[in-house]
């Protein structure tokens, strides 16, 4: 990021990665100059669920693009989500998403402060495939 001025970052989709908890992830901006948030595109494929886990000290927000799924938040009921949605989870909660819908599940996760890995715990009694 420059000092007087902004900066424009294109994500590579060559960098995306599949992460274990059961998404694909492509960062879309996650930089140690920009402490305050970060912004990832996560894909859940037909049929999935991702791993039941938490964040520590990082609020998350899923802002659904595409497709139609089913989120769990700690303290809240089963909620059926689809386009336009966003779903606001403090940090420290327990959370999972399941793809409901015959394609892919594709939404911006938004973290702040930023995505940290060593804020990810798996908290999923099923043990790692």
């Amino acid at each position: 990021m420059s000092r007087d001025g902004g900066v424009v970052h294109s994500p590579n989709e060559a960098d995306e990665f599949f992460m274990v908890e059961g998404c694909f992830i492509l960062e879309s901006w996650n930089r140690e100059e920009d402490p305050a948030v970060s912004i990832a595109r996560a894909r859940v494929g037909p049929g999935v669920t991702t791993r039941l886990h938490r964040l520590a000290g990082i609020v998350e927000r899923y802002l659904i693009l595409s497709g139609k799924g089913i989120v769990e938040v700690e303290g809240l009921p089963l909620r059926a989500v689809g386009v336009g949605d966003c779903v606001y989870i403090p940090a420290g909660c327990a959370q999972r998403i399941r793809n409901r819908g015959e394609r892919e599940l594709i939404f911006l996760a938004i973290c702040s402060p930023r995505f940290r890995q060593s804020a990810y715990e798996d908290i999923d009694p099923l043990p790692l495939a």
